[in-house]
């Protein structure tokens, strides 16, 4: 293990760089300077870049001593999840603690300890003047609540770069790395109700006045899936197949009978496992994620919140998604009830195993591991790939996470030998890259 690396991991997680609500607004912008620190260190140039009153992104450059190198952009994100309820983590979460091999602390999987090994692998070649390609560092402080500061800086960066490397994802298990080709997009809704100006005794009112909670229950509920897990046809609107390529090299993977007994989930139904790479890769799904009104007592709630996501499969849009959603929603809703949307999009990728970084990096992976990586898909969403792809920026999307990191949950933690196998990983695939075609 590299004792610099752990060491700066460490001082890293101690830092309680939350985004997601109660976080100290200097923190957050403690943990963006650790990043251009470490490249001003190595001999590069950096600084902290707001957009708006946004969370400071580290935008920073590593040179490589050819003018004429390939650029290489390096995303990751230095937010974290608040790590609620306190109580039921082992050890204090921004105290990190080694144990049996792991590396416990909130952000220790996502996305600090993943995301680490390459910027330390860029660090250390440009300290030895072995860096082979520009790498541009850019690490955002928005990644858990919705990216929109990162989004802006894409769509206003003229330099653009040959590919980009978000290590942000994770492994097939703990003997196959993994690339994702492709990312569901999502649109996420906070949908809050109102029908009366304070709650109402439910004796005297209930059953002639409006109540927040039903008219709420009855909007939300157009939108969610059949006892199948199917969503409706108006949120399958531009789905793009997956190819039978694709599904070929699918059905070699574990089976999804397995990815979900790795996490104790129970099914949505009987078969619901062996559609699993379909499912969850390529299929859109519908979920409310939270619900809240009223209190335990005899009242009529006068509000309601909901918080409802919809993740969108490869061709379909998030704009027209949502077009879709609000409609679902408003439609029914009664006279006299009032209701309010906030809204974040995020539009899904997908790219081909044909691109010459993907190849790059495949062959990259298996050499720094030895260990043969395999093609997948990821139900998830990382809003900052949509915008690189828009650019025209292909993405190699990988990293060293298992489902046993127990991301965005108390005990979150991370393997110190997926930290060693993505600094490895790293700094092969930063050499290799210097063969990747330029433009």
């Amino acid at each position: 293990m590299d004792e610099t690396l752990l060491e700066n991991l460490l001082h890293w997680l101690r830092i309680p760089s939350i985004s997601t609500g109660g976080g100290d607004p200097a923190e957050i912008e403690r943990a963006a300077q650790f990043v251009v620190d470490r490249v001003r260190e190595a001999g590069g140039e950096g600084d902290l870049v707001r957009i708006g009153a946004g969370n400071p992104i580290a935008v920073c450059e590593l040179r490589a001593q050819r003018e004429d190198a390939p650029t290489v952009l390096l995303y990751g994100h230095y937010d974290v999840q608040s790590p609620e309820p306190l109580g039921d983590w082992d050890s204090p979460p921004f105290e990190p603690e080694i144990r049996d091999g792991r590396l416990y602390a909130r952000g220790a999987s996502d996305d600090k300890g993943n995301v680490i090994p390459v910027l330390h692998a860029a660090c250390e070649l440009a300290r030895a003047g072995e860096l082979p390609v520009h790498v541009r560092v850019v690490i955002e402080g928005e990644e858990e609540v919705g990216g929109a500061s990162f989004s802006a800086w894409t769509k206003a960066d003229t330099r653009g770069a040959d590919c980009a490397i978000v290590f942000d994802s994770a492994m097939e298990d703990e003997q196959t790395p993994a690339i994702c080709l492709g990312l569901r997009g999502i649109v996420a809704a906070l949908v809050e109700v109102r029908t009366q100006p304070r709650e109402l005794h439910s004796g005297l009112y209930g059953g002639s006045v409006l109540n927040a909670a039903h008219v709420l229950h009855k909007a939300v509920g157009r939108l969610l899936p059949d006892d199948l897990g199917r969503v409706r046809d108006e949120l399958r609107e531009g789905v793009a197949d997956p190819s039978a390529a694709e599904r070929a090299s699918w059905a070699a993977l574990r089976p999804g009978e397995a990815v979900l007994e790795e996490v104790g989930a129970t099914p949505l139904h009987p078969g619901a496992g062996a559609e699993y790479r379909v499912r969850n890769g390529a299929e859109p799904s519908a979920e409310l994620n939270w619900f809240e009104a009223g209190e335990a007592r005899t009242i009529v709630p006068a509000t309601a919140r909901a918080y409802v996501t919809v993740r969108l499969a490869p061709g379909q849009r998030s704009e027209r998604i949502r077009e879709v959603v609000e409609g679902l929603l408003r439609e029914q809703l009664p006279q006299g009830a009032q209701m309010t949307i906030g809204w974040h999009l995020g539009d899904p990728a997908l790219f081909p195993p044909e691109e010459p970084a993907i190849r790059i990096a495949a062959a990259a992976i298996e050499r720094a591991t030895g260990m043969a990586p395999v093609f997948v898909r990821s139900g998830g969403s990382i809003p900052a790939v949509a915008d690189l792809a828009a650019k025209g920026i292909p993405v190699i999307v990988s990293g060293f996470a298992l489902a046993q990191d127990r991301i965005h949950a108390p005990n979150e933690s991370y393997r110190l030998a997926s930290l060693e196998l993505g600094a490895r990983a790293g700094r092969e695939l930063l050499l290799a890259l210097a063969d990747l075609p330029r433009g």
